[in-house]
């Protein structure tokens, strides 16, 4: 059997990718968009103006524009209670009232 020296066989494979020229094309990655993330099509879902929507997730108007610029992420209660919402959009209204 034919010893083959590790270093040789690990730089032999680093040169065969490094100066392939047939490597695969390049992989476009698109960021998935989920309902539960994008949270003014979540309020808008709702079919409430951002102020109700504000009062039914007991936070400031303010923390929603945060939240919908992804400047901030909300808590995981609040992630909860707007799974609620979106599971049911109706509950914005009663929580409202």
């Amino acid at each position: 059997m034919e010893y083959k020296d590790p270093m040789f066989e690990l730089m032999s494979s680093l040169e065969q990718i490094v100066f392939k020229k047939d490597v695969a094309q390049p992989v476009t990655l698109s960021k998935k968009t989920n309902s539960l993330n994008d949270f003014e099509l979540l309020r808008r879902g709702t079919g409430l103006k951002i102020d109700d929507f504000a009062r039914a997730m007991g936070v400031s108007v303010s923390m929603v524009h945060e939240w919908e610029s992804q400047r901030i992420k909300p808590t995981a209660t609040e992630m909860k209670l707007m799974r609620l919402i979106h599971a049911n959009p109706t509950l914005s209204r009663q929580l409202i009232d």
